[in-house]
């Protein structure tokens, strides 16, 4: 619809990013400005994506490292990890974390083994206080041991970045106000625009 309205006008890039400002905010989550005029890739592969994602079994070097290749610091991994407070997670994410992991609440790990049982596609909210609001409820988790996966709960383990895990738990409005400006750096990393790229006819292929 938008592409016959604006043929060659406005990205699939755009479009997403937008999507996700919106959903956000829908959900109760702040606005924020996205700068427009990002453009597609003309390649496309599923591998190449997975491989610069930071995975569900990274501890917190890991996490930091991956994030920091991108130019974030460990504060701004922290709080873009906040994207967790909506969405479910496939059983096979998380399985080995509520089996052998020992920082995470028990009660909490057996309801999910039992919800899983051997289906790994079963499906298990990432912050079970507030699954559909998106909010601080992420790091209320954190602090009680409750992390579905066990990047999450790197995040509040004894180590460095607990007492921003606390501040943010503490503090919603900080946390929005530092999410806000996270995610505007992220809109804003390396994107094609220009003679770079091309603007996609159909999101799924390149033209």
């Amino acid at each position: 619809m938008i592409e016959s309205s604006c043929e060659g006008i406005v990205s699939c890039t755009d479009v997403l990013a937008v999507a996700a400002r919106e959903a956000i905010t829908m959900l109760g989550g702040p606005s924020y400005e996205v700068v427009l005029g990002r453009r597609d890739s003309r390649s496309t592969s599923l591998a190449a994506v997975n491989g610069q994602l930071p995975g569900p079994s990274f501890n917190v070097s890991q996490l930091i490292s991956a994030f920091g290749s991108k130019g974030f610091t460990a504060e701004e991994m922290v709080v873009l990890s906040s994207a967790h407070t909506i969405g479910q997670a496939r059983c096979s994410t998380f399985r080995a974390c509520i089996s052998n992991d020992t920082n995470i609440d028990k009660e909490f790990a057996r309801a999910l083994r039992s919800a899983c049982n051997t289906n790994d596609e079963n499906l298990a909210a990432l912050s079970a206080s507030s699954p559909e609001k998106f909010d601080n409820g992420y790091y209320k988790g954190l602090m009680a041991h409750r992390g579905l996966l066990h990047s999450d709960q790197e995040l509040y383990n004894g180590g460095q970045l607990d007492e921003l895990v606390l501040l943010y738990a503490m503090n919603e409005t900080l946390f929005e106000m530092d999410f806000v400006a996270a995610m505007t750096k992220m809109g804003e990393l390396r994107p094609s625009t220009g003679e770079e790229g091309e603007v996609r006819r159909q999101c799924s292929r390149i033209n």
